[in-house]
């Protein structure tokens, strides 16, 4: 939903989805990617990018109709797997210094437990929203960022 110039060559938009809805409100929804992947197994080689954005669906607890899960989509009962295969293959496709923004709202689910889906750990974040549930954390893929290397 943060991705406004959608003429812009420099970004592609992937979605496990393509919709065109009209919400309760009247206001249009259309959810059109460049390319239709799942983000667990992306069809791109290892190194393809020096920016991914990650920005999964965050909530659990939606009805499949509802204009939440229109909008954003739903977490399905495997959501630790496939959060962490969402990572694993960000971080695949990502050049070595390359940069990861990973969104997460935790209405449903803390940003605490997403953390421990990943190796890498986050180099900056920030909160937002009227409640401040909103994170956006910034990671590197770099050795030096891996929860297990050795710290100076």
């Amino acid at each position: 939903m943060f991705y406004f110039d959608k003429e812009n060559p420099e970004v592609m938009f992937t979605d496990n989805r393509e919709l065109e809805d009209t919400l309760c409100d009247g206001r249009k929804l259309e959810v059109k990617p460049d390319k239709i992947m799942d983000f667990r197994n992306m069809e791109f080689e290892d190194k393809t990018f020096k920016l991914v954005i990650f920005d999964p669906p965050h909530m659990k607890s939606l009805g499949k109709n509802s204009w939440m899960a229109k909008k954003y989509g739903v977490l399905g009962e495997t959501w630790r797997e496939d959060i962490k295969k969402g990572f694993s293959e960000c971080f695949r496709v990502l050049e070595d210094d390359g940069m990861l923004i990973f969104k997460w709202n935790e209405t449903d689910i803390k940003v605490r437990e997403v953390l421990e889906l990943t190796d890498y750990n986050y180099v900056i974040g920030h909160k937002s929203g009227k409640l401040m549930k909103t994170h956006w954390l910034t990671f590197m893929k770099s050795e030096k960022q891996l929860k297990d290397s050795p710290k100076p």
